[in-house]
């Protein structure tokens, strides 16, 4: 019984024992991720990548522009008639207030094409700029699903904008003759002074939207400073006719927003000549802009979405 006991003990087997594989470091198992075509999220890639990066949307953002275009004011009866339905009705708002009972018309010999230029030009930079600064916060269930170059939604934005207004850009072009305009070569320049225009927007929007991302409360303090910027920026009034031509008159005339109504003013006006001192501040404030709010709201990609 001893013998026998013995040897069915001896027949089983003792299990081998379970060695386990050697822990990759954090090194390699990124290098690992890496080689399989796998990216870490969260992580800030190279300017120059980056920039490759948001080229590579270019399809998308168009699509997703042209498609936010269409859908603004579709929920109204009269669609898209209020793209120009609106500026219509602030000239004529505007015009009463400021033309008739406060009589700013000074410095201007054609007040109603003075006033619709700034108007129809403010405008665009005001919708882009309020829309700019929440193109994150607002698209942050997208931000947290999906993974893409931010800047995209700036971008798209600020596109988004440049559409709605572009009937609004062609009733402009038919209303300054109407007012006694005559046509002149220089109306060629009004695409140039937009796409100045449209960098700044930019630009702006690149800035504010990272702002807004970080503290939402700032949100509301955006169309207070539009609404502040309207009142300064000569669009109803002549700067130098009532602010002179000292210290304080350059610096409201030469800021962003006031500088892309008077290349519009050059372009389309007669009364007002070409100069050089305008067009190029606005195209080093479109350039300038553009390229330094990029490299801030890039500075902050892989943070966006995670507060």
């Amino acid at each position: 019984m001893t013998i026998g006991s013995s040897s069915v003990v001896e027949s089983v087997e003792a299990p081998e024992a379970r060695t386990e594989p050697a822990r990759l470091t954090a090194e390699e198992a990124a290098a690992l991720a890496r080689g399989a075509g796998l990216e870490e999220l969260g992580v800030r890639p190279g300017l120059v990548g980056y920039a490759r990066e948001v080229w590579g949307y270019r399809h998308l953002v168009w699509h997703l522009s042209s498609a936010q275009a269409w859908a603004t004011n579709q929920n109204n009866h009269l669609g898209q008639l209020w793209a120009v339905l609106n500026p219509l009705l602030l000239v004529g708002s505007y015009y009463l207030i400021f033309g008739l009972l406060l009589k700013t018309r000074g410095g201007t010999s054609n007040y109603i094409a003075f006033l619709t230029i700034g108007i129809f030009v403010f405008g665009y930079s005001a919708s882009a700029i309020i829309a700019g600064s929440r193109a994150v916060v607002g698209q942050i269930g997208l931000v947290r699903a999906l993974r893409f170059p931010r800047a995209v939604l700036p971008i798209s934005v600020t596109l988004t904008q440049f559409l709605v207004n572009v009937p609004a850009f062609a009733v402009l072009m038919v209303m300054i003759p109407l007012t006694g305009e005559p046509f002149s070569p220089h109306w060629l320049l009004f695409p140039v002074a937009l796409v100045f225009q449209s960098l700044i927007n930019l630009g702006l929007a690149f800035y504010l939207a990272r702002v807004v991302n970080t503290a939402r409360d700032s949100a509301n303090l955006v169309p207070v400073g539009v609404r502040l910027a309207r009142y300064v920026s000569g669009v109803f009034f002549s700067i130098p006719h009532y602010a002179g031509y000292g210290l304080v008159s350059a610096l409201l005339l030469y800021q962003p927003l006031a500088v892309s109504m008077t290349t519009a003013r050059e372009a389309l006006m007669d009364q007002y000549p070409l100069t050089w001192g305008s067009w190029v501040a606005a195209a080093a404030w479109g350039v300038g802009l553009s390229i330094t709010g990029i490299v801030f709201f890039w500075r902050g990609e892989g943070r966006y979405g995670s507060n």
